[in-house]
């Protein structure tokens, strides 16, 4: 990567997080609202008893919560994940940070990732794309093992995120276009890291979850539509450009994807631990995912604007999710999260019609 195109990476991190916080680029339909728990009039629990805790890769979590990775590799990024890995240890929820190539293979803002590792977050994921760890042009500078590693350490890391976002660079004007590879890779990563498989807002289906598992992933963050459109993001970034082309598909396929709700329920039977996100706002939402079988839920898009702001408002924020969380348990008569999986809940709206069966 040549120093240009390293400050042009620095850059475009910047400009993300400016588009998700000035922009509309929020899904057209909200997917959990179609998520109905069934209200328990005489739930036989004490709020003061319901335990929200789980265990996620071995690491003890207060709450089935992750921040799931959003930035990194520019200047602005040292305040944002400070504040979310400072509030994520205090409140005791698990977070992960943005795409850490900048940092792995120029040395671009290594300071925007590594503030993380100086606050006792109880679970961290790393992060690299899965469009880096293939050659994307002959003689290419490759996401190896080595750099896997490295990306770990930077920030103390537990395990290594590698993020699906095909679709995000479609819609890129310097978008990566090569996929042929990409799972060979991740199986080979997979065999010396515990890696969790994660899309940017497109959902996984059933069948890349078999292949995934099948590749050695340990955990899947379905991250679907119904939240934030990584199309629409760069969607505004094309059209800011002047790349019509792009602009125009960005705009057509804002909404293209699996919705979370969906990539739960195809992925859970699978057996491996389901992070539900894409459209995660409240704790209510957390509750929903969490009765369709999720292990945890991932939110990104509401904590992001509060850790922009303080550190104050960013444990409010998880607080606040954490809190309405323990409500819906409580409402539900679920003492623990394993409770609130067998809780009742109907599916209505174009959730249900995604899950009806295909005729």
């Amino acid at each position: 990567m040549s120093e240009e195109s390293a400050g042009l990476l620095s850059h475009r991190k910047a400009e993300h997080v400016k588009v998700v916080l000035g922009q509309n680029v929020e899904g057209r339909y909200r997917y959990w609202e179609d998520i109905q728990l069934v209200h328990n009039a005489l739930p036989e629990v004490d709020f003061s008893e319901v335990d929200p805790s789980v265990v996620l890769l071995g690491k003890p979590l207060k709450a089935p919560i992750i921040i799931t990775g959003m930035t990194g590799g520019y200047p602005g990024a040292v305040t944002i994940n400070s504040n979310l890995a400072r509030a994520a240890a205090d409140v005791g929820v698990a977070m992960g940070v943005g795409s850490e190539r900048a940092a792995i293979l120029k040395g671009q803002y290594p300071e925007s990732y590594s503030c993380v590792a100086g606050f006792a977050v109880p679970l961290k994921f790393a992060n690299i794309g899965a469009p880096q760890i293939i050659p994307q042009a002959p003689g290419d500078r490759v996401v190896g093992l080595d750099d896997a590693r490295r990306a770990m350490e930077l920030i103390g890391a537990d395990a290594l995120a590698v993020h699906l976002n095909f679709l995000q660079e479609m819609v890129q004007p310097e978008g990566d276009r090569r996929a042929r590879g990409c799972l060979d890779q991740i199986a080979a990563l997979a065999h010396e890291l515990p890696v969790l498989a994660k899309e940017t807002g497109a959902g996984l289906s059933r069948s890349v979850g078999e292949r995934l598992r099948a590749a050695g992933v340990k955990v899947f963050d379905v991250s679907g539509t119904g939240g934030t459109s990584f199309a629409a993001v760069e969607h505004h970034r094309a059209e800011a450009q002047g790349a019509l082309r792009e602009a125009r598909v960005g705009k057509i396929f804002w909404d293209w994807g699996i919705p979370s709700p969906v990539a739960v329920r195809e992925l859970v039977p699978l057996g491996l631990p389901v992070v539900a996100s894409g459209g995660v706002r409240s704790g209510l939402d957390v509750a929903r995912a969490l009765a369709l079988g999720a292990t945890a839920a991932g939110t990104a898009g509401g904590v992001l604007r509060a850790a922009a702001t303080s550190y104050e408002s960013t444990r409010a924020e998880l607080e606040q999710i954490v809190h309405e969380l323990r409500v819906a348990m409580f409402l539900t008569g679920s003492r623990t999260v394993a409770d609130l999986r067998r809780a009742r809940y109907v599916v209505t709206g174009e959730t249900r019609q995604w899950l009806a069966p295909t005729p």
